[in-house]
């Protein structure tokens, strides 16, 4: 692992210490679960052992955006449901201060035969939210939202791009002390995405920290303060952003 620079003394709010994170899956490929649980049943079964995360140590502090970069299979969103306290290490430890908002997967917990404004407050009694609660925040979703006339249509009505939308407004209203953002700065138009990014901004300027996963690194560049780049569940480097992307590329190359 190459440490590129040391961060300042901040209040830490994020630590992974030698963590690991272990998968086990079958050898071979079965065509059918009647097949598996035979051959299971006989004891023929052969399961192989790989590393999602192997001995990862790393701090992430309060009020920086902190970038996460690496190929497809590095291990990125592994350590993300880590963080986000929906998976536990293998070894290791993981320590997370304060309310996490995990934008993982946009929409994800929203049913497509409820509509937007059932969706909303599904997703904010999922949150910890009470429905006084979500009554307050309900305005100011639907209008980041834009959805406008389809807030009272079902979810399966709307497009790509507008349950997205509803997602990431649902989710950036949580004020949370941590924001986990893997690849969502696409959703919606150009104008979009420029009130995604001051909401973000706004987040920040609150206390927050964020967590910054994308492919795009000119937008890495533009946003983080400091960076990982993991290749198969390994640190490669860590330090200030545009360090660690410089050398993510000249690995590509």
């Amino acid at each position: 692992m190459v440490e590129i620079d040391s961060a300042d003394e901040k209040e830490e709010i994020i630590r992974l210490e030698n963590v690991s994170v272990r998968y086990s899956a079958p050898s071979e490929r079965f065509n059918t679960f009647k097949e598996y649980a035979i051959r299971y049943l006989q004891g023929k079964v052969r399961h192989e052992v790989f590393l999602a995360l192997h001995d990862v140590s790393l701090s992430v502090y309060k009020n920086e955006i902190f970038g996460i970069i690496g190929n497809n299979g590095a291990g990125k969103s592994t350590m993300l449901k880590l963080i986000a306290r929906v998976l536990r290490p293998s070894s290791g430890r993981v320590w997370v201060k304060g309310r996490v908002a995990p934008l993982l997967e946009l929409g994800a917990g929203f049913h497509p035969e409820l509509s937007g404004r059932e969706n909303i407050y599904l997703n904010g009694a999922m949150l910890g939210f009470t429905r006084k609660e979500m009554d307050q925040k309900f305005a100011s979703i639907v209008e980041f939202s834009e959805v406008g006339d389809f807030i009272e249509a079902p979810l399966r009505t709307y497009s790509s791009g507008m349950w997205a939308r509803l997602g990431f407004s649902v989710a950036i209203d949580v004020n949370p002390d941590i924001l986990i953002l893997d690849e969502i700065l696409s959703v919606g138009d150009e104008s979009f995405q420029r009130k995604c990014l001051n909401r973000i901004d706004q987040i920040i300027k609150g206390n927050a920290t964020i967590l910054f996963v994308s492919h795009n690194m000119a937008l890495v560049e533009q946003m983080c303060q400091r960076a990982v780049w993991l290749d198969h569940g390994v640190v490669k480097a860590i330090g200030d952003a545009r360090e660690v992307v410089d050398a993510y590329r000249r690995s590509q190359t």
